[in-house]
């Protein structure tokens, strides 16, 4: 064991310096299954080191940094066109999968609609185990029956539901070993995100910005199901600053003699404001600190009940792994009206600040079409990118009869995870162009029942497409982008090979050159790809998998598929 954990201390500093071993003889062949293959239990170390693990894929993006980069070479830019399947297999649920394929040592952890766990031999595709949640009667969510997967620690994997429970499974056999209430269907809390686990804790957010619920990040017992600790994304003080420009400093036009006299007469709506928490946390172990963004308040466009800049919506949050207990905050919009929610989750990278120093750095892709790149130590922004996405009447109250803006409630970036290529200090993000028309109305709380107070309407007579978009994250310039036939929602893998893998609702499943943006492979799936790719290493092959069952907030063709890739011989 001393051995193994010396050469993930090794993989580590390479993996800091920019240095790739995955062919270093002795220490990373691609066949050395020793150093992570015998490990059947997921141990805090091989977590801590998976950003240089090219045998597994541990974490939902890859590793606690987030940043969806995967070190092995074998699959690269000379052979990529070599790519071909490896093995299909068909989940019983034909919905829509947002699912990450999680990998541990030769076997396959994915997930589908309805909160369905199947366990794979990552090998051949070959069905180990099956296990169905018991679905409570309650099952309220916003955007399709989804589930982003599980996260492995110990012997188990843990999973969130959509009726708002935390289900610990044995990873051997999928038997139930615990389950715990996380908050209260009936009042619009729903789980779709994978939690995250770290130091004996499992840490989960929770959906329900369209339903007026009362956002947290939880923190429960790893073994037991015990809550830990709570941090309510919503403040009892939600007030802030009255700001009157956005992160990038435009104007918002906010009338705030009108919230000001709002407040005194309402009170402050922290109770009911919304602030979902929709995606994987990234842990800075260095600070013992937990970085995540949280979303959209409630309701979503009549903000004339909502008083104050409604924080923490739409804000990057950083907290205390230990106690929960909140580190810094940034709010990108506040008193937001458009849905312009944060959602994509954040990733911890080394970053240039103004002066030409290199800092922890943490980036978010917005639903406004920026990346936004922040200093680690107290969330300040940095900067922010070049737009990727066109900027038309930002920010156009919305009206009863419709205002038309650019970007669209689905973004921009949506919850998307993005990847990053540390050797080449690029960011990698999917974007939506979709023209609305924003329409107010007047709507009281209705008790945990969708709560939007009004309509985002896409323009139908106007072009719908995406785009793959890098950007230098020292600078903020985009250094190339691709346009896409349709609105982009899944995410993106970078890998050591100098690759970039996404999927589109068309079914088309696409290798990019990382550094130009050149197509370089594709594949046609039955059904939407519009999952999140990994990557992994069995026997001595790499492979690439992702899941194929579409998307319900687009509407792309649903489908049941997980495909592994692997280069033919």
């Amino acid at each position: 064991m001393k051995i193994i954990n010396m050469r993930h201390r090794i993989v580590c500093l390479m993996s800091f310096l920019g240095v790739s071993a995955f062919f270093i003889p002795g220490i990373l062949s691609a066949a050395d299954e020793t150093l992570y293959g015998d490990m059947q239990t997921v141990t805090q170390d091989m977590l801590d080191h998976a950003a240089g693990d090219a045998n597994n894929f541990l974490h939902t993006n890859g590793n606690y940094n987030q940043t969806r980069y995967y070190p092995a070479q074998q699959i690269n830019r000379k052979n990529v066109s070599q790519l071909k399947r490896a093995w299909v297999f068909k989940t019983e649920v034909v919905e829509s999968m947002e699912t990450t394929p999680i990998v541990v040592n030769g076997t396959m952890y994915v997930t589908t609609s309805f909160n369905h766990v199947y366990a794979l031999d990552a090998a051949t595709g070959k069905q180990l185990w099956h296990y169905k949640h018991d679905m409570g009667p309650v099952t309220t969510y916003c955007c399709g029956p989804n589930n982003r997967g599980v996260f492995p620690y110990g012997n188990m994997v843990y999973m969130g539901t959509l009726d708002a429970k935390l289900v610990a499974l044995d990873a051997k056999t999928g038997k139930k070993v615990w389950e715990s209430q996380i908050a209260e269907p009936e009042l619009g809390y729903s789980e779709t995100m994978a939690p995250t686990a770290v130091d004996g804790k499992i840490l989960i957010g929770t959906n329900g910005g369209e339903y007026g619920i009362r956002g947290f990040v939880k923190a429960y017992d790893a073994q037991k199901g015990n809550l830990l600790w709570t941090f309510n994304s919503i403040p009892e003080n939600s007030v802030g600053v009255w700001a009157e420009n956005d992160a990038t400093g435009l104007y918002m036009h906010r009338d705030i003699a009108a919230e000001k006299a709002a407040l005194k007469k309402l009170g402050d709506p922290y109770k009911t404001l919304g602030g979902g928490v929709w995606q994987n946390m990234a842990i800075d172990r260095d600070n013992n600190r937990v970085y995540f963004v949280a979303g959209n308040p409630s309701p979503d466009l009549y903000g004339a009940i909502r008083p104050g800049d409604n924080l923490y919506t739409n804000s990057l949050v950083s907290i205390d792994l230990d106690t929960g207990e909140k580190r810094c905050h940034f709010q990108y919009i506040a008193h937001d009206v458009w849905d312009l929610d944060a959602v994509s989750p954040p990733i911890l990278v080394p970053v240039m600040d103004n002066d030409g120093n290199m800092v922890k750095g943490v980036l978010h892709g917005g639903k406004t079409g920026y990346v936004y790149v922040h200093r680690a130590s107290d969330c300040s922004l940095i900067r922010f990118s070049e737009p990727m996405v066109s900027q038309e009447n930002r920010w156009v109250l919305p009206t009863k009869d419709g205002a038309r803006m650019l970007p669209g409630a689905n973004g921009g970036v949506e919850w998307s995870p993005m990847a990053t290529d540390p050797n080449q200090g690029m960011v990698y993000a999917i974007n939506l162009h979709q023209p609305m028309t924003y329409h107010v109305e007047e709507t009281p709380y209705p008790g945990g029942k969708l709560w939007l107070g009004g309509a985002f309407k896409v323009i139908a007579s106007e072009e719908q497409f995406g785009n793959v978009t890098a950007i230098d994250y020292n600078t903020g310039k985009i250094k190339w982008k691709v346009k896409t036939q349709q609105p982009m929602i899944g995410g993106i893998l970078a890998t050591g090979g100098g690759l970039v893998f996404t999927g589109e609702g068309n079914g088309l499943f696409k290798a990019y050159n990382s550094a130009t943006g050149e197509l370089m492979w594709q594949d046609q799936a039955t059904a939407g790809v519009n999952a999140p790719p990994a990557s992994y290493n069995v026997g001595g092959e790499q492979y690439i998998v992702v899941a194929a069952g579409g998307n319900v907030q687009l509407n792309y063709k649903r489908g049941n598929e997980i495909i592994a890739y692997k280069l033919a011989k």
